[in-house]
């Protein structure tokens, strides 16, 4: 389970990261009308998303990954 929410926390927390620091990107080149705070709200979908994902992936995968990859031999 440890390895489980480790996998899961490190997911979420580089989801988020992508998502706040694309957004900031988009902004700062004029691509997207986005403020800092409203960056750091929508970059929280993707990274709620994430959890969703590998709520799943326990079921279809390896449960002790988030991964959707197949069930490991060990």
């Amino acid at each position: 389970m440890r390895k489980f929410v480790l996998d899961l926390v490190e997911r979420t927390v580089a989801t988020y990261a992508v998502a706040f620091l694309g957004l900031l990107l988009a902004d700062g080149v004029d691509l997207a009308s986005v403020g800092t705070l409203r960056a750091a709200a929508v970059a929280a979908l993707p990274a709620a998303l994430t959890v969703l994902k590998s709520a799943v992936a326990t079921l279809i995968g390896d449960p002790n990954s988030a991964a959707l990859l197949g069930r490991s031999r060990q």
